[in-house]
């Protein structure tokens, strides 16, 4: 591995980024690099944008990433990728959701949600894998499992094997909802949509 990943997980609150970032770092924590989580950023209690740093490395110092540090940025919902395609590094990668939550502007009737920007992310050269995370949550038994369908197709960028990865989601998942949570992340390791 480099010498150190940055990853950046945003969203809107009460989608699960805790959980991710809870599953990043102890996956690698368990294979000996240092990790820093940063707490949550923003609204999360209102619907609002929320973000989660996870910095792992040989030795990091600060959880923080400014713009144009990110390695990987995980998005829940697309227009929130779309706000933080500043911070990936012009190499970096964003694993989104196609899911569109509209925010307050749009609720409210004072903006429209954009249309296609998975579409013009890639015409600015984004490298953005953008899926209907949601459907294969749903597929798994929850439309709250996005979080672990993200994860999955996330796993495909690091040597990690799948079965660390199963026995960290079984380490940090309550047992009732053990098996649709591996069951979405195996859903977004493995699907080509």
């Amino acid at each position: 591995m480099k010498d150190s990943i940055n990853i950046m997980i945003v969203g809107v609150g009460g989608q699960g980024s805790l959980l991710a970032s809870k599953l990043l770092g102890k996956i690698f924590l368990e294979n000996d690099y240092d990790v820093k989580v940063s707490e949550v950023h923003g609204m999360s209690q209102r619907g609002g944008s929320v973000l989660t740093y996870v910095r792992v490395g040989e030795k990091v110092y600060s959880p923080i990433i400014d713009q144009g540090e990110a390695d990987y940025v995980i998005s829940f919902e697309i227009l929130e990728a779309a706000r933080a395609a500043d911070f990936l590094k012009p190499e970096g990668k964003i694993i989104s959701n196609l899911q569109e939550i509209n925010p307050m502007p749009v609720v409210a009737g004072k903006a429209a949600y954009p249309d296609d920007l998975a579409g013009k992310m890639k015409a600015q050269g984004i490298d953005i894998d953008a899926f209907d995370a949601l459907r294969l949550a749903e597929e798994a038994g929850s439309s709250k499992a996005v979080n672990l369908v993200l994860m999955g197709r996330l796993s495909r960028h690091f040597d990690f094997p799948e079965e660390e990865w199963m026995r960290t989601i079984e380490n940090s998942v309550p047992a009732k909802f053990l098996e649709m949570n591996k069951k979405a992340f195996l859903l977004g390791r493995n699907s080509d949509n």
